[in-house]
């Protein structure tokens, strides 16, 4: 095969992978970038697809650990490599034997999620200042992604007819496109209907030079440059979440997921039933909202130490 035909045949399996898996496109881009890049990397060596060995499988791995990829990207590509090669395979029997079947994927470790602190939240959301568009743009996102609990992908995703300002409610689509209803908290609500009046959102599309084409019906824009008054990227959100998070001293490790962490935590700080939090998140197992409990009972726990007279074996004169 030549890189051309590889390519054709990686296509195919990103179009069938999506049809009879239910991955969302996001995952198929991932997916993508991770294959482009392994076969661009196999011809670069001479090799081919209807040839790859194990080894050079195995080398590949090695390859982009030792260039540095985070273990979750790594642990992705290696799922990757190996759904496609089960397509070749099973599907498309382009090659007899599924040189990747051994290919273990490692391990990512399942660390408690990071949650902000009440005041680290009321800190954040008070750094937009202003009244510009991108002031109101960015106060909207911030409240919205604590409020809601929302993944930076449903954020994007938001059109004008799911937002409901009267019934303080979101329709919002996750993974698989399986769609809920998020309620609005009156900050969120606010400070949407802020950004979707005329000095916000309607002044970003009516900007002389907006790109305006298909962002009719977003309500999140990027508001300067080239991609003024288009649809708002996942890439761009994060910005608009880092930018702020170092204004307010929260260093690189904020991100939109740490606010939809934090949204959790604090809810079940504060007694919400789990089972709705569930909801909230749109998570279909409740075994991925049970890591929450986790970050819970450590909380519980400090303030048990901290205030309880018998929490810790006290010595005379301590």
């Amino acid at each position: 095969m030549s890189l051309a035909e590889d390519n054709r045949w990686l296509e195919n399996f990103l179009k069938w992978v999506v049809a009879n898996k239910g991955l969302v496109e996001s995952t198929k881009e991932a997916y993508g970038r991770d294959l482009r890049s392994f076969c661009g990397w196999l011809h670069s060596g001479g090799g081919r697809l209807t040839t790859v060995t194990e080894d050079q499988i195995a080398s590949y791995v090695v390859h982009i650990r030792d260039s540095g990829y985070q273990l979750s990207t790594i642990a992705r590509t290696v799922v990757a490599i190996r759904q496609f090669f089960s397509f070749l395979v099973y599907e498309q029997e382009v090659l007899a034997e599924d040189p990747s079947a051994e290919i273990a994927v490692p391990t990512v470790p399942d660390g408690s999620p990071k949650a902000l602190t009440i005041d680290q939240i009321q800190s954040l959301l008070e750094s937009p200042v202003g009244d510009e568009p991108v002031t109101y743009r960015d106060r909207a996102i911030l409240e919205v992604l604590y409020g809601c609990g929302l993944r930076v992908g449903e954020l994007v995703g938001l059109q004008i007819d799911d937002v409901d300002l009267d019934g303080q409610l979101l329709r919002v689509f996750g993974k698989g496109r399986r769609e809920r209803i998020v309620p609005l908290g009156s900050p969120a609500a606010d400070s949407l209907s802020q950004w979707l009046s005329g000095a916000g959102r309607n002044a970003v599309l009516n900007l002389r030079g907006a790109a305006s084409r298909g962002a009719e019906s977003a309500v999140f824009l990027s508001v300067g440059g080239p991609k003024r008054g288009t649809q708002l990227s996942r890439m761009g959100a994060w910005r608009v979440v880092r930018y702020h998070g170092d204004k307010v001293g929260l260093g690189d490790e904020l991100t939109p997921h740490v606010l939809r962490h934090s949204c959790a935590t604090h809810m079940l700080i504060n007694g919400a039933d789990i089972r709705y939090v569930q909801e909230l998140l749109g998570h279909v197992s409740i075994r991925n909202t049970q890591r929450y409990t986790a970050v819970r009972e450590d909380e519980l726990r400090e303030i048990y130490l901290q205030a309880h007279p018998r929490a810790e074996a006290r010595l005379p004169g301590r």
